[in-house]
């Protein structure tokens, strides 16, 4: 199981640097997987894949989802890392059904503990806390 869950991090860890990109240049996050991929820099876990194109084909709602709860902050004002980690943090709780939320969150705020300012692990942690207790409700 740690071994599965080592390699899990790491393609969290790819498709936040591919979503995090393909943000900061303005393009399609599935159109810089697909070029990585053919330049053979791809990532080598399906799963970085899965992340990136689920964010990308749920985006509307995960980022309405991320309006709604994210008080006092619009995703145009978060830092980008921030945004792309929330992005994929709410895919996971949504739609992996293997991704206990529990681990969901504590993956979305180990990436930000690291990449992101000093608030953000507790903000991250609150906008998907909130989204897990509510998940039931959600629109």
């Amino acid at each position: 199981m740690a071994a599965r869950s080592t390699a899990r991090s790491k393609a969290r860890k790819r498709a936040l640097d591919v979503l995090y990109a393909s943000d900061m240049r303005g393009e399609s996050p599935v159109e810089a997987l697909d070029r990585a991929i053919a330049e053979g820099e791809g990532p080598t876990n399906d799963y970085t894949a899965t992340l990136v194109r689920g964010v990308v084909e749920h985006q509307d709602r995960i980022d309405g989802l991320l309006r709604d709860y994210s008080e006092g902050w619009t995703l145009e004002r978060m830092p980008a890392v921030d945004r792309n980690v929330l992005r994929l943090g709410l895919w996971e709780l949504l739609y992996a059904e293997d991704v206990p939320d529990s681990v969901a969150i504590s993956e979305a705020m180990a990436l930000v503990r690291d990449l992101s300012t000093d608030e953000s692990p507790q903000f991250v942690n609150g906008v998907l806390g909130n989204l897990s207790r509510n998940k039931a409700s959600l629109d």
